[in-house]
């Protein structure tokens, strides 16, 4: 099995469940924009993907649109939303574990860089990571392949097969697979069985527990209970 040095983590549905605060600021988006949505599970599909790319395809949104519906969504966002969040058990442990036996840890999510840091810090998680890679405010660098090309860069005088992404969506393995690193693409977050095994991640895993098993063999993850 490869030696992984960088592990790049997606923030969304792989490091946490940001359901409720997700949904619940693009419900209060679309409202704003004179739709009602009841249902937040509807909202799922915001989970992931750029915020531009789910309003215009979701509501078809045009450019100005889409613009005003992430105003809308920011406003909630950064006042509660980004908080109605959790992590997934044993994110911290695995962590830990990765950071103690050499590794080092990124974050590479399409959530802008400035709310993926405070997220973080809100868990006091941030401090495992020596990079934090999110997009822009202004709308610039979301796509998942700018993020993880700009982390190679950053990193330049590093062998891609050094490098893996570990993420829920197709997004997350595209990227990967955009940028030539091998990736995990996870179940237990907002992309289906169905859709990792669309785009062919290099590894498809169920836990955070089987992520630990993958990276880390020889280890034993403590206070599993």
């Amino acid at each position: 099995m490869k030696n992984y040095e960088y592990i790049l983590f997606d923030l969304d549905g792989t490091l946490s469940d940001p359901k409720i605060g997700i949904t619940k600021s693009v419900q209060y988006a679309l409202n704003r924009m004179g739709i009602s949505e009841e249902n937040l599970d509807d909202l799922e599909s915001f989970i992931g993907p750029p915020l531009q790319q789910s309003f215009y395809e979701c509501y078809s949104f045009d450019e100005t649109q889409v613009g005003t519906a992430i105003t809308y969504y920011r406003e909630s966002f950064k006042d509660v939303g980004m908080f109605e969040n959790t992590l997934y058990k044993h994110i911290p442990t695995l962590l830990q574990e990765l950071k103690d036996n050499g590794h080092t840890l990124v974050v590479a999510t399409s959530k802008p860089t400035v709310f993926a840091e405070e997220i973080l810090k809100y868990f006091n998680v941030h401090h495992h990571f020596d990079l934090i890679v999110g997009s822009n405010l202004d709308g610039t660098r979301t796509s998942k392949t700018e993020i993880i090309q700009h982390i190679l860069y950053h990193y330049n005088d590093q062998p891609k097969e050094s490098f893996i992404m570990i993420g829920d969506r197709k997004h997350d393995i595209i990227g990967a697979h955009n940028t030539g690193i091998d990736s995990i693409g996870v179940t237990y977050g907002y992309g289906s069985m169905e859709e990792l095994t669309a785009i062919k991640p290099t590894k498809i895993i169920n836990s955070v527990s089987e992520i630990r098993e993958f990276l880390l063999k020889d280890i034993t993850i403590q206070n599993q209970s």
